[in-house]
């Protein structure tokens, strides 16, 4: 069923659904094609009551360095209208909200950079590992769009603070893992050898757990994040088109 993907390696062990991102030429850079293989694996779980835990993690040197903003311009270029750039934002949005409202336990293993819309995917699982050589940043502001990628603002503001993303997005600042650990963007740190080991510890004992319980718990953890996460709409991704299509044109000039 979950076979033949382009941008992903997926492996189904019994209850352990392990998903990679696999475009390590490009630091799995997310590309429209990524996210339609990423809905397709996640709509599939809502169907496969045998899964409990699913791993995201990325092939390479890097988890994932952002959205592709090859793509971007390109678009707007086959379609000036903006709708074919409308039409991604909406797909990111409907990857992360599909994430979000899993349930099955989602693990982010981590590696290298966390960058953008990396940084989205990451914050959207339940339970996140990263090495402590891990480097995260927000960028959109720097590059001269908002950050609407995926609905992920409101997200990131109730795992991490107003405050402290506030500052994370408008200065666009790196930050290291002990950083993201101090945030609770990261739940665990461990040196980059002990990575898959670490991730092990974690989905034995949840691949065990009772299928009813663990799916009743998720559905409570569920409601309880979207009554505190404000919903992000066509607003942004008419902004979002706006301000890519400005960025394009200023460079060409």
């Amino acid at each position: 069923m979950l076979k033949d993907f382009k941008t992903l390696d997926v492996t189904h062990d019994k209850t352990v659904l392990r998903v990679r991102l696999n475009q390590p030429e490009t630091g799995n850079a997310i590309t429209s094609e990524m996210l339609a293989e990423l809905l397709k694996v996640l709509r599939a779980l809502e169907d496969d009551n045998s899964v409990r835990v699913m791993v995201l993690s990325g092939a390479g040197e890097d988890f994932c360095t952002g959205g592709d903003r090859r793509e971007f311009p390109a678009l707007l270029e086959q379609d000036p209208s903006g709708a074919s750039l409308r039409a991604l934002a909406s797909r990111a949005q409907r990857v992360c909200a599909a994430l979000s409202q899993q349930y099955v336990v989602t693990v982010a293993e981590l590696h290298g950079a966390v960058i953008g819309a990396g940084l989205g995917l990451a914050v959207f699982c339940d339970l996140r590992i990263g090495t402590d050589t891990c480097r995260f940043r927000m960028p959109e502001v720097g590059l001269g769009v908002p950050p609407a990628w995926g609905g992920v603002l409101p997200r990131l503001v109730e795992e991490a603070g107003q405050a402290q993303v506030r500052r994370l997005l408008l200065t666009a600042e790196n930050f290291g893992a002990a950083r993201a650990l101090e945030l609770s963007i990261l739940h665990e740190v461990v040196a980059p050898e002990d990575l898959e080991a670490s991730v092990a510890k974690w989905v034995r004992p949840l691949a065990r757990r009772d299928p009813l319980t663990l799916r009743t718990t998720k559905g409570m953890l569920n409601s309880v994040a979207a009554a505190a996460e404000a919903p992000v709409g066509l607003y942004d991704e008419e902004l979002l088109t706006a301000s890519i299509s400005r960025t394009s044109l200023a460079r060409r000039s």
